[in-house]
């Protein structure tokens, strides 16, 4: 098979925050950027569809870092555009390099080479993940307790179809802290619109981090989509952050009381 290497030499695709955290809770954002690597270009497509949601999830890493400040947690992020490789899709997916994203077709992503691919997988999709996994385990080996917490944002706009879900809480077969979120939300004021598995579900492939890190360890998990048109700016995102930063803390402090009885 052809040689062929995607990123330059000491470029990862993996990047923390507050590594040190004292929290029980690690935050993903696998879809934090849409950094493009040069070598390819723009993927056939314009400044403008590159800024676009098919990109990343805007407004989720600005999010994120609320998040980690306000709850004492480590972040974990992917450094380039999910168009590129999505790492919440496992390397046997269709759309974990997807030729066409919602109404846009993607025409780098079309036709690339057997070693293209291979490289995108072990160059992206590997670090990430096995990046997350040592963080992980250094913390079970250090007798720490660890709340798996992914973020994201989608688009109020889908195949022309308006969303009115704001906060979507999602969950696979281990749903206890989105059960004990949605409890909290319950009897709190209820500003956001706040829905279990939309816009997206488990049907949809959207949950395999939640499975491939949280699930498989033993570890509580939640993945949060916020509607993107809600983190426009500072102030919005700041005060999602205080909402769901609440949310999140009794939904941890719930599950962490009935695993204790």
């Amino acid at each position: 098979m052809q040689n062929y290497t995607l990123l330059e030499p000491g470029a990862s695709a993996i990047a923390f925050e507050n590594e040190g955290a004292g929290g029980d809770i690690v935050i993903v954002c696998e879809h934090a950027s849409r950094l493009v690597p040069e070598k390819l270009g723009d993927l056939g497509l314009d400044a403008a569809t590159l800024e676009s949601h098919i990109a990343w999830d805007p407004g989720a890493f600005e999010l994120s870092r609320h998040l980690s400040a306000s709850l004492d947690a480590a972040l974990c992020y992917q450094r380039f555009s999910r168009l590129v490789y999505d790492c919440n899709r496992p390397p046997e997916a269709g759309s974990a390099i997807a030729e066409k994203s919602e109404l846009f077709d993607i025409p780098g992503n079309k036709n690339i080479s057997e070693a293209e691919r291979r490289a995108r997988i072990n160059e992206i999709y590997l670090p990430f993940s096995e990046g997350l996994s040592e963080v992980l385990s250094f913390r079970k080996a250090s007798g720490r307790q660890t709340v798996l917490v992914t973020v994201h944002s989608f688009t109020p706009i889908y195949f022309g179809k308006k969303r009115e879900v704001e906060i979507g809480l999602l969950h696979d077969s281990d749903s206890r802290l989105a059960d004990a979120m949605l409890s909290e939300f319950a009897r709190r004021d209820q500003r956001y619109v706040v829905m279990r598995n939309q816009p997206y579900g488990p049907e949809d492939g959207v949950t395999h981090t939640l499975l491939e890190h949280g699930i498989a360890n033993g570890i509580p998990n939640v993945m949060i989509e916020v509607r993107n048109d809600l983190l426009s700016s500072a102030q919005q995102r700041t005060s999602v952050a205080t909402y769901l930063s609440a949310l999140i803390e009794k939904g941890v402090s719930a599950v962490r009381a009935e695993q204790d009885s």
